[in-house]
């Protein structure tokens, strides 16, 4: 990326990266569409391999698909999990989840498994990006949902899925934000240096 974005604050981020997703989701060729993040890449492979359980999302307008990857895992043996939107605080579990399993609707068109035997805990943790840094910096949607969620499962590895066009040169950091282990775009596997 070559803009001077640094005076920019996060909402301000914000926005600019969700336009940058929503041009570029909007001259994708459908099939290339359908076909971004079906296959888990051999480098993210060998990360996930052992892990158990992995946390998925589904990805609501413009993000990137995560469920998507989800056929690919469970074929690995990995059990699926979509987190569930406690309340309006920022408090989120997470369900166990088959790809084909009726959801139930949530908070701010989220969509959860069914409780089934409760909340699980995950190895991986696949969150939604709004915008990412080589930092491996993460923007997030500003409710602080995945912040808590990978303070409260500190050992989870977490991981960021975006398309490319929402990378930025930078992303501010407060002190409570953990940095993503890897990010997994339509074109790369992005690994931290600490991975």
């Amino acid at each position: 990326m070559s803009d001077d974005l640094s005076a920019l604050d996060k909402p301000e981020l914000r926005s600019l990266a969700r336009q940058r997703r929503h041009a570029f989701v909007a001259t994708l060729d459908p099939l290339a569409h359908r076909l971004a993040f079906k296959a888990v890449p051999s480098p993210l492979a060998r990360r996930l391999a052992d892990t158990r359980v992995i946390a998925l999302y589904m990805g609501l307008e413009d993000e990137a698909p995560a469920q998507r990857l989800g056929p690919q895992l469970q074929a690995m043996g990995k059990t699926l999990a979509l987190p569930r939107v406690l309340d309006r605080l920022g408090s989120m579990d997470f369900l166990a989840w088959e790809p084909d399993a009726h959801l139930l609707p949530g908070p701010f068109g989220t969509s959860h498994p069914e409780p089934g035997d409760g909340p699980v805990t995950p190895d991986a943790i696949i969150a939604p990006l709004v915008g990412f840094d080589r930092a491996m910096n993460r923007l997030g949607q500003g409710g602080g949902y995945y912040d808590r969620a990978f303070a409260r499962f500190p050992d989870a590895l977490r991981i960021g899925l975006a398309w490319s066009a929402q990378e930025l040169d930078a992303v501010p950091a407060d002190p409570w934000d953990l940095p993503l282990d890897l990010i997994l775009t339509e074109v790369e596997l992005i690994e931290g240096t600490g991975a």
